[in-house]
C-alpha cells in the first residue's frame, strides 16, 4: 500500500528551519560566505588540495595519484583533510578557494599568481590539460570524454543528493522520494551498463578522466561501499558496470586515491593528510593522522 502522508502546504514565504533533522543538518544553511576566520594550511608542493574522501573528493586524489604513477613528478601535492561534518568548509580560508564551500578545492601555487580551482570536474579537466594526460587529443574521443564527464557532474546530484539522502540519511523514510530517486539511479546504471557493454573504459580502450569521475560514485555504489544499497538496487543486474568497477579498483593509484583524506573504515585504509608518497607506507596511527 502507498505510504500515507499528511499533505504539505508550502507557506507563502519559505523560512529556514534549523531543526529540520538529517545527518548533515547542522552544516546546512541557505546562505553563503564564511562563518569563522581561519587560514588554510600550506605545504611544500605547488598543488594544495583541501578535501575529504567523499566520492567527489576521491575523483581528484585518484587523478593526482594516476598522474604520479604515469611519471608526472610535477603532480606532487599536499592533501589537507577538510572535515565537512564540522563545518570546516565554511572557514574564511576555504571560502577564499571555493566560494561555494564544497570539497574538493585545489589551489595551484605554481603560477606567479596562485590559481584556485573548484568543482571536481573542473579540477580534473584543469589537471588533464596541464599535464596532457588522461584526456584524448583526438577531437572525437575528447568530445566523448567530455560527454561522460559532464554526464557524471549532472547525474551525481540525483544519486547522492537524491537517492543517497532519502535512502540513507534522511530522518524520515519517505516512500515517494525513495521510489523516485531509485528509479532514476537504476536508469543511470543502465545507461552506464549499456555503454560499457562493448568498451573497456567509458570512452573505449583509453583510460580517461571520465572513468575517474564516474567510478567513485557508481563504482562504489555497485561495490556496496556507499549507502549500503547494492541489494536494494539489484546491482548484480549491471554486469558490465561491475566488471569495469573491479578493473578500476585493481589500479594501485585508485587504491591510493581512495585512502587520501579518508577518516572512516579500517585504520590501514585512512590517510588523513597526504604530503609525500612515503605516507602510504606507514601503518601507524601517528603517521596516518599527521
Amino acid at each position: 500500500m502507498p505510504q500515507t502522508l499528511s499533505e504539505y502546504k508550502p507557506p507563502e514565504v519559505w523560512s529556514w528551519n534549523k531543526e529540520n533533522g538529517g545527518e548533515f543538518a547542522n552544516i546546512n544553511r541557505p546562505n553563503a560566505g564564511p562563518t569563522h576566520d581561519k587560514e588554510l594550511p600550506i605545504g611544500k608542493h605547488p598543488f594544495q588540495l583541501y578535501s575529504m574522501a567523499t566520492p567527489n573528493g576521491v575523483k581528484v586524489t585518484i587523478m593526482l595519484e594516476e598522474l604520479l604513477s604515469a611519471g608526472h613528478k610535477g603532480a606532487e601535492y599536499d592533501a589537507w583533510l577538510v572535515d565537512i561534518r564540522q563545518g570546516t568548509q565554511f572557514s574564511s580560508g576555504f571560502v577564499g578557494v571555493n566560494p561555494n564551500s564544497k570539497i574538493p578545492a585545489l589551489l595551484d601555487r605554481g603560477p606567479e599568481t596562485p590559481t584556485r580551482v573548484f568543482e571536481s570536474g573542473s579540477i580534473l579537466l584543469y589537471l588533464a590539460e596541464q599535464f596532457g594526460a588522461f584526456l584524448p587529443t583526438d577531437h572525437k574521443a575528447r568530445t566523448e570524454t567530455m560527454n561522460w564527464l559532464f554526464w557524471q557532474m549532472g547525474s551525481a546530484p540525483y544519486l547522492g543528493g537524491g537517492f543517497g539522502h532519502f535512502y540513507n540519511y534522511a530522518p524520515i523514510k519517505i516512500e515517494y522520494c525513495i521510489d523516485r530517486f531509485s528509479m532514476e539511479v537504476k536508469r543511470q546504471l543502465d545507461v552506464l551498463d549499456r555503454n560499457l557493454a562493448d568498451r573497456k573504459y567509458m570512452v573505449g580502450d583509453e583510460y580517461t578522466i571520465a572513468d575517474m569521475a564516474i567510478y567513485p560514485w557508481y563504482g562504489a555504489l555497485v561495490q556496496n561501499t556507499v549507502y549500503g544499497a547494492a541489494k536494494f538496487l539489484s546491482v548484480h543486474e549491471y554486469k558490465n558496470v561491475l566488471r569495469w568497477a573491479k578493473e578500476m579498483e585493481a589500479r594501485p593509484a585508485v587504491r591510493r586515491g581512495r585512502m587520501v583524506n579518508r577518516m572512516w573504515g579500517e585504520p590501514s585504509q585512512q590517510l588523513h593528510n597526504r604530503h609525500d608518497a612515503s605516507d602510504f607506507d606507514t601503518k601507524t596511527q601517528d603517521k596516518i593522522k599527521s
